[in-house]
């Protein structure tokens, strides 16, 4: 199963597919948005698609979502699921931190030095510091109905934060809810238009006005102030048309950095090297490349940086002196090609 594709999501429809043909007994189409697939599994058998030292015992990730109340993606019974492939690379390591925290410290901070938690589909415990009352989203849980960053790293005692989107095979990171007119934008050639709308954001910016229907008042603007550079490059609203998870993770991430106890915080994405149509994803948009062109575009007191699945495979199977993770570097090579 060598890669050699111009379309990484078609590609992986067959690698999957393929995978589970040679590794899983279950060999039924399971059904996803009506339409069956061969690299969908049977809802009630999502658990085949995790990797076998999460599944079950001290580091079950089914018992972790329900002690922690975390609602799982609707699509995890799907072998491509970026959810489930987060699970199946990071979640693993939430007992041995020590070789997370030196691959982090390498390519998201120096100043990161410890790894205290690692979490799914984060959220603060606080009140004052949820995503309802920092950002106006409705009142959610983690995973549902609200900005919950796909894993975090609680780092150095508690005082900084990784918050990352995970990506797989998606095409981009998605259209604004306010910019459909299916959520009754009456004018959505005002997100296109930059300098108005960031000349009046509170007015432009249809998130601001779902309060005077039945949703909340989204002001992730409040936290985001472009760079020069930003007002320069982008041709429209960043979050319009392909970069909705990235804005609002931003703006999360730099009310934390506000009105947070953190020192150091990161928003983050972590995606396969092989998907150049998500790097590519933001070219309307003006980023060429959305690893190199999204952190130059705010200010404030956060970071923006990468990495890949890929450097992170690579960094385990260099660094697994005691031979500790054999099996999982086994099942991510056979399972996604790492």
């Amino acid at each position: 199963m060598k890669a050699s594709m111009s379309d990484f999501d078609l590609y992986m429809n067959d690698y999957q597919t393929a995978w589970r043909s040679e590794y899983l007994a279950n060999q039924e189409e399971g059904s996803q948005l009506q339409k069956k697939h061969s690299w969908v599994l049977p809802r009630e058998l999502w658990e085949e698609g995790l990797w076998s030292g999460i599944r079950n015992g001290h580091n079950s990730l089914p018992a972790y979502l329900i002690k922690e109340k975390v609602q799982k993606h609707d699509g995890v019974h799907n072998l491509k699921s970026s959810w489930m492939q987060c699970a199946n690379l990071y979640f693993p390591f939430r007992e041995d931190r020590e070789i997370l925290a030196s691959f982090l410290q390498k390519y998201i901070s120096p100043l990161i030095k410890t790894i205290d938690k690692v979490e799914l589909e984060w959220a603060e415990d606080s009140p004052m510091l949820s995503p309802t009352a920092l950002l106006g989203e409705p009142q959610g849980q983690r995973g549902k109905n609200q900005t919950s960053p796909d894993i975090a790293f609680i780092v150095n005692d508690g005082k900084g934060i990784v918050l990352t989107e995970n990506k797989f095979t998606e095409h981009s990171f998605y259209t604004c809810s306010g910019y459909k007119k299916a959520y009754g934008n009456p004018d959505s050639q005002r997100c296109l238009e930059l300098d108005k709308l960031y000349g009046d954001t509170t007015n432009r910016c249809y998130m601001f006005q779902w309060a005077k229907g039945k949703r909340t008042n989204r002001n992730y603007w409040n936290y985001l102030k472009l760079t020069e550079k930003g007002i320069a490059t982008l041709k429209s609203c960043p979050a319009a048309t392909a970069g909705y998870q990235l804005f609002r993770q931003q703006a999360l991430a730099e009310a934390l950095a506000q009105k947070g106890p953190y020192e150091l915080v990161v928003s983050c994405v972590a995606y396969d090297a092989r998907n150049i149509t998500l790097v590519e994803c933001l070219k309307n948009t003006g980023i060429d490349n959305f690893t190199t062109g999204w952190g130059s575009l705010f200010e404030g007191k956060v970071s923006f940086t990468t990495f890949t699945h890929q450097q992170w495979v690579q960094w385990v199977r260099e660094n697994d002196y005691n031979n500790r993770h054999t099996d999982w570097l086994t099942y991510v090579h056979r399972r996604y090609g790492f």
